[in-house]
């Protein structure tokens, strides 16, 4: 059985990972938290310790770490004996990070693909650039890494592989569905990291239909979806990571992200993008400093961990899969409504962070009791969903389905 997690990162996701693990640390084992700021994992750290959510007496100890230096995390992760990584820094470090896990022997996971800086929106498949080419060498380490195991990436590849097992025979399509209908209540700002939220919208919209890559800009194809809960809401297609592993393990069927924004998000991006403040690429001001506009802007926004405490509402992920069964056309909807108050009122994040923050702890626990220790690099859908729902039903983010049976929730136990 693996125990001792560190978690990497310091961010709104990292509090969630951060309290989640403190809840299960019977199951878990030392807990440890780095960033290169350590005054902000003591801050997560004394959050776990105001809501009294360590459920055994046990360590939780705060650490500054350089996370693109792979030596730096190696040397963090034998000084603390973790036996698991949790990466929820920037997908910037993340093969970084991942390289220590492979030197180290111990299990990694992150909740995004990796990005390099200086480049935006690459040629697909994005994991083929980067972490696929570390496959080899984990299985050869015998490194359990389990690749975008957050909401989405993450727990949507987990519906696509449900669905697959027990609902269709066949898939012919699978749109993956983001919406997030609260509100924060700020003129504008971006629920997570600026700099990662813009590098998503500001390249080619890839998406998976008739066995190729399609291209289309930005904000180009939109369309309404009528989603419990939260009703009807628009969406438009985008590019996700999600996307790239799908469409490699149902490459018959036609893989899309679409995802909610209004009509002020749009104007802001918009009017952002055309003024060139979302380039990634260094400028000159008239004073000889030398900026980045994406970092500028980045700089001048909220903090996204700072919206919490005022955000209310829900949000709405699923898959819409379509294809047949028994011989029938068949829909499948398979989704969870998450609560922003209520994900604050628990760990003190707003429920964007919270969806992505709670199912890489649930894999870390099934890391831990030998269910997806399975030594080698995989995508969530290579994994066997139903244990990993399972925690999540019980952990906060219940699975639900809408079919032509009605709506109703899952059980897997």
């Amino acid at each position: 059985m693996k125990r001792n997690v560190l978690i990497i990162g310091a961010g709104g996701v990292a509090q969630v990972v951060a309290h989640k693990c403190a809840q299960n640390n019977d199951l878990l084992g030392d807990l440890h938290i780095a960033s290169r700021t350590k005054a902000k994992c003591d801050a997560i750290i004394a959050s776990v310790h105001e809501k009294r959510a360590m459920k055994v007496a046990g360590t939780f100890e705060a650490h500054a770490v350089d996370a693109m230096d792979t030596g730096a995390v190696a040397a963090l992760i034998r000084q603390t004996g973790a036996q698991i990584v949790i990466n929820v820094g920037s997908s910037f470090v993340n093969m970084t990070v991942l390289q220590a896990c492979i030197e180290t022997g111990v299990a990694y996971m992150d909740t995004a693909i990796h990005e390099d800086p200086k480049k935006i929106c690459e040629t697909p498949p994005w994991y083929g650039n980067y972490e696929w080419q570390r496959r080899e060498a984990c299985e050869k380490a015998g490194v359990t890494a389990i690749l975008g195991i957050g909401f989405d990436p993450g727990v949507v590849n987990a519906y696509a592989r449900l669905a697959a097992d027990d609902y269709l025979d066949r898939i012919d399509s699978i749109d993956i569905v983001d919406i997030n209908a609260g509100s924060h209540g700020r003129w504008f700002s971006t629920n997570f990291d600026p700099e990662i939220n813009f590098r998503e919208f500001t390249g080619t919209v890839y998406s998976w239909q008739k066995g190729k890559w399609q291209e289309n800009a930005m904000f180009e194809v939109g369309k309404t979806f009528d989603l419990p809960v939260v009703g009807p809401q628009k969406a438009y297609l985008t590019g996700h990571d999600e996307v790239h592993s799908l469409s490699a393990r149902f490459p018959d069927a036609d893989v899309r992200f679409w995802m909610g924004f209004g009509d002020h998000y749009i104007n802001v991006f918009t009017v952002l993008k055309n003024l060139g403040l979302l380039s990634e690429k260094p400028v000159r001001t008239a004073e000889g400093l030398e900026v980045v506009p994406l970092k500028v802007v980045k700089a001048v926004l909220p903090d996204p961990s700072s919206l919490a405490p005022d955000y209310v509402g829900k949000t709405c992920i699923g898959d819409i899969v379509r294809g047949m069964k028994d011989g029938k056309p068949t829909e499948v909807f398979i989704y969870n409504v998450a609560d922003h108050k209520e994900a604050y009122e628990e760990v003190g994040s707003q429920g964007i962070s919270y969806t992505a923050g709670v199912p890489p702890v649930a894999a870390a626990i099934l890391i831990a009791n030998g269910t997806w220790d399975v030594r080698e690099m995989v995508n969530v859908e290579d994994l066997d969903p139903k244990p990993f729902l399972d925690l999540l039903n019980h952990m906060g983010l219940p699975t639900r389905l809408c079919d032509e049976h009605g709506d109703r929730a899952l059980d897997f136990s």
